[in-house]
C-alpha cells in the first residue's frame, strides 16, 4: 500500500486508504479481499514507523538493483543533492569550539571529514553523518541563495535515469560531505566507469575515492583560485549525462512524493523518500526491458 502511495503521490495516509477502498484491483493488490479487512489509519501509522525502522524500502530497493543490474556495467554514475522541506522544529546548533588562548599556542590542525572518510568504511562513514533537521542554504540555477528548513537526499543515479543508492542528511551539510559514502554505497551495488559531479565535489579526497575505486572522475573544476579549467571535447560530452541526476530530483518532487513530506525525524523522511525512489528506479528498470 505504501508503494501505491509512492505511485500514485498521494498526499496523506488517509487519502491511500480512501483509494484503496474505493479501488478493488488495488485493494487486492494490497493483499485485503474484503473492504474490512483494511486497517485504519492508526495502523498505518504504526506500520509505516516499524519499516522506518527497519529502513525496509531501503533494503528493498538494494536488493532489487543487486539483482536487476549487479551483472551489468553502468557507464556513469551522476551525483547530486537536493532540498527536501520538513515539518518539524529546527535543531539547535552545537557551540563552536572555543580556540585556544595565546599562552597556549596554536592547535594541532584536526583532519577535515573528508580526510578521515578515505580512512574509514562505509558503516563509519554513514554513522558519522549529521541527520537533524536544521536550515540550508543553497544557490539556484540564477545564483540566487534559498533557505529551507529540513533535510538534504544525496543521490548517485546511473544511466537510464536508475536511481540506485541515496542518503538522507541535515539540510546544512554540504553536499561533498556525502560523496564518499555514496561512491562505496554505489560500488557495492553496480559496477561503473565514470563518476560525474558539478563544482561542489571538487575535492582532491574524493578524486581520490574515484581512483581507488577503479573510476574516472569527471568533476566540474572549482575555480577557488585561478582561471577555471575545462573539460576535453570528449569529457565534456560525457559530463552532459549528470543531468539524469538532476532529472530523477524533478521526478521525485512532481510524482512521487517529494513535495508531500508530512512525517518527521530523519529515519521517517528517509523511509517516505525510499518509497518513491523505489518506484522510480522501478520503472526505469522496466522501461530499459521494454
Amino acid at each position: 500500500a505504501f508503494i501505491a502511495k509512492a505511485v500514485w503521490d498521494f498526499p496523506t495516509t488517509r487519502d491511500l486508504i480512501d483509494a484503496v477502498r474505493h479501488r478493488p484491483t488495488l485493494r487486492r493488490l494490497c493483499g485485503w479481499e474484503t473492504l474490512g479487512e483494511i486497517p485504519g489509519e492508526s495502523t498505518f501509522s504504526r506500520a509505516f514507523a516499524a519499516f522506518a525502522e527497519d529502513q525496509l524500502p531501503q533494503r528493498i530497493h538494494e536488493a532489487m538493483i543487486q539483482a536487476r543490474y549487479g551483472d551489468k556495467i553502468a557507464g556513469h554514475v551522476s551525483r547530486d543533492a537536493t532540498a527536501i522541506h520538513g515539518r518539524e522544529k529546527a535543531a539547535r546548533k552545537e557551540p563552536k569550539p572555543v580556540p585556544p588562548s595565546e599562552g597556549e599556542g596554536p592547535a594541532s590542525p584536526q583532519p577535515t571529514r573528508l580526510q578521515r572518510q578515505l580512512e574509514r568504511n562505509q558503516d563509519e562513514n554513514l554513522a558519522d553523518l549529521p541527520r537533524a533537521c536544521d536550515w540550508g542554504t543553497k544557490k539556484d540555477s540564477k545564483g540566487k541563495k534559498q533557505s529551507w528548513r529540513g533535510y538534504k537526499l544525496h543521490l548517485d543515479v546511473i544511466d537510464g535515469d536508475v536511481p540506485i543508492s541515496w542518503l538522507l542528511t541535515s539540510a546544512s551539510m554540504h553536499d561533498s560531505q556525502a560523496a564518499i559514502p555514496l561512491a562505496q554505497m554505489s560500488a557495492e551495488r553496480v559496477t561503473s566507469l565514470y563518476d560525474l559531479a558539478d563544482a561542489a565535489y571538487d575535492a582532491k579526497e574524493i578524486r581520490e575515492m574515484c581512483e581507488r575505486l577503479g573510476h574516472v572522475a569527471l568533476i566540474d573544476h572549482n575555480p577557488r583560485r585561478g582561471e577555471k579549467r575545462q573539460f576535453a571535447p570528449a569529457q565534456a560530452i560525457r559530463y552532459r549525462q549528470r543531468s539524469s541526476a538532476e532529472r530523477v530530483n524533478s521526478h521525485l518532487h512532481d510524482n512521487h512524493g517529494g513535495r508531500h513530506v508530512r512525517v518527521r525525524g530523519a529515519a521517517k523522511v528517509a523511509a517516505h523518500l525510499s518509497f518513491g525512489l523505489l518506484v522510480i528506479a522501478a520503472e526505469q528498470l522496466l522501461t530499459m526491458l521494454c
